[in-house]
């Protein structure tokens, strides 16, 4: 990671940290999670970083539905109502 330095205004700072304090994240992560939004919004997507991201999540679910894989439609039929 590349440490940067930003400026942001009273409101935006108090803010940003009443979220992350809520959420339990830090204030860099939900910039981050921000800025990879304007850049997917934008159409530039850094391939590499949202790779390293997608096998970070690995293995950070449980499920105790062992045929989740085979039967997604079925449980999702039901999650849903339909």
């Amino acid at each position: 990671m590349v440490r940067t330095q930003i400026q942001l205004t009273d409101a935006q700072a108090q803010t940003l940290k009443a979220l992350a304090s809520s959420e339990g994240r830090s204030m860099a992560d939900l910039v981050r999670d921000s800025v990879d939004t304007l850049l997917r919004a934008r159409g530039t997507v850094d391939r590499e970083a949202v790779k390293a991201r997608s096998i970070a999540a690995l293995g950070r679910f449980k499920s105790t539905t062992s045929d989740l894989g085979s039967n997604h439609d079925d449980h999702l039929a039901d999650a849903f109502g339909a």
